[in-house]
């Protein structure tokens, strides 16, 4: 048994309410501007009502050659933060500790003026591999944005390292030819990483957290990225000031996909990662059984994601006493019933892209 209702400490000194997370998702609520819309408020407010004690946005842009899709919340300018400020305020006033994800898409930038950075050149795709000026202009955003949520009042911010944007890119081999200071062997490639995350540590406040969210094992495509490199960099992010990790998984207690004879990879980051660093992983995660599970492999905070689309009080659900909890609803959900936990219908039409998880939408 676990108890989701347990403070946790994190090694910067915020203390977190509970165990568990609301994972950071791609919604399209936010305005054209990367401005804070009221839909986008609303998801995440709701959420912190119903008990998650780590509430994270979407991925945040930090700079504008970083945005990738319409309706991203922005954190890159003076702009932004008046929104943001009033969404920090509002999830401390329910009880979360409320974080930032803090993004740079790199090649998958749809949205940037210019050229798209990327690893390698390819012009054809409108795409220029990134200077040594363009990388140190990058850290500077990420440090500048990580500021603007400290002053907005957040509790913290998580680096996206995951799922093929731009710190990704430069992690997996297949995807970083480069043979500078920032490719060639696992040190060069998580160069960049590191350096963001040492320099945003330095520029924030003690007690304000940082963590870096990361995908440590290829999931759908082999890219290179392997368990035994997965824990090395996780010992390096350590060193270099991370209070937390979070892995991004398909199935967050599972071994790798593509090397067999290895552990759960939850279970290895943990044991390679110092104790007073938490560990948090999010992978098709959808009931207290699951969490459990988690949690034996050495997972401090279970992150939900598609399951706390559609149940907005998802921790109490796993958290009240046995006959009085709330039922959870498994998808697809009908449009009403998305609306009444807080889903715009904008996010509605994002989420029909996917397989039985809005009633009635096409199946792909």
């Amino acid at each position: 048994m676990i108890d989701l209702l347990a403070p946790l400490r994190l090694r910067s000194g915020l203390v977190v309410p509970g165990r568990t997370s609301l994972a950071p998702m791609t919604n399209l609520q936010s305005n054209d501007d990367g401005t804070l819309h009221d839909d986008e408020l609303r998801w995440l407010v709701r959420r912190a009502k119903g008990g998650f004690a780590w509430v994270a946005t979407c991925a945040a842009y930090v700079c504008d050659e970083g945005k990738a899709w319409p309706g991203q919340l922005g954190i890159a300018s003076e702009a932004h933060e008046a929104g943001l400020t009033r969404l920090a305020g509002e999830l401390t006033a329910h009880g979360a500790a409320s974080f930032v994800q803090l993004y740079h898409g790199g090649k998958q930038a749809s949205l940037a003026p210019g050229a798209k950075l990327t690893t390698a050149d390819a012009p054809e795709r409108n795409e220029r591999a990134a200077t040594a000026d363009d990388l140190a202009r990058i850290v500077d955003t990420f440090v500048e944005a990580a500021r603007r949520a400290d002053r907005a009042g957040f509790s913290g911010v998580e680096l996206h390292g995951a799922n093929g944007y731009l710190f990704t890119q430069f992690l997996a081999p297949a995807d970083n030819p480069r043979s500078d200071a920032w490719g060639g062997d696992l040190e060069g490639r998580a160069k960049l990483l590191r350096d963001t995350l040492r320099a945003v540590r330095a520029a924030v406040r003690p007690g304000f957290a940082v963590g870096v969210r990361i995908s440590p094992v290829d999931t759908f495509a082999k890219r290179g990225l392997v368990l035994d490199d997965a824990r090395a960099l996780v010992r390096w992010l350590a060193d270099d000031g991370a209070d937390f990790v979070h892995l991004s998984l398909r199935d967050a207690c599972a071994p790798p996909p593509f090397e067999e004879g290895q552990p759960p990879v939850a279970q290895a980051i943990r044991a390679a990662l110092p104790r007073e660093v938490a560990l948090l992983a999010a992978g098709g995660l959808q009931s207290l059984a699951d969490a459990e599970r988690a949690v034996a492999l050495g997972v401090d905070v279970p992150a939900f994601g598609r399951a706390a689309i559609g149940n907005a009080d998802l921790p109490r659900a796993l958290t009240a006493p046995s006959g009085s909890a709330p039922a959870l609803v498994p998808p697809p959900w009908s449009r009403k019933h998305l609306a009444a936990q807080d889903v715009s219908p904008r996010f509605v039409t994002y989420l029909e892209r996917f397989d039985r998880l809005v009633e009635g939408a096409p199946t792909r």
